[in-house]
């Protein structure tokens, strides 16, 4: 996911170690999880479609919907965290070699942004 002023290629440009030329982002490691959790939550959706052509009771879907609602924010708190521990840190890496912070701010301003679109979903 990227903001609106970056572009997929320029959302963590620095790359990683090992990536020989081809850039990673920090969640890959963790991709098989994060997918695991994202087809959990497709259930729940798919679940919450039942409760309401079955007419369950309101309280009952929108309980539903707040457990798929938590899953994805609690997601969202993964990538983030991953964003953080790899593209933060490389940029502050390349700040260290280049003595050019800027990349390094562009992160934190990135991941600022990030959370002030989490905080105000």
């Amino acid at each position: 996911m990227t903001d609106e002023h970056t572009t997929p290629d320029e959302a963590c440009a620095h790359g990683g170690p090992g990536d020989n030329g081809q850039h990673q982002h920090g969640y890959v490691s963790d991709k098989a999880a994060i997918l695991k959790r994202l087809r959990r939550v497709e259930g729940q959706v798919r679940g919450i479609e039942r409760l309401v052509d079955d007419e369950r009771y309101c309280i009952d879907v929108i309980t539903q919907i707040s457990a798929a609602t938590s899953a994805l924010e609690n997601i969202a708190l993964l990538l983030l965290e991953d964003h953080l521990t790899h593209c933060v840190t490389g940029a502050a890496h390349t700040a260290a070699e280049s003595g050019d912070s800027s990349e390094i701010d562009a992160k934190i301003a990135e991941a600022t942004r990030a959370i002030t679109r989490l905080v105000k979903s």
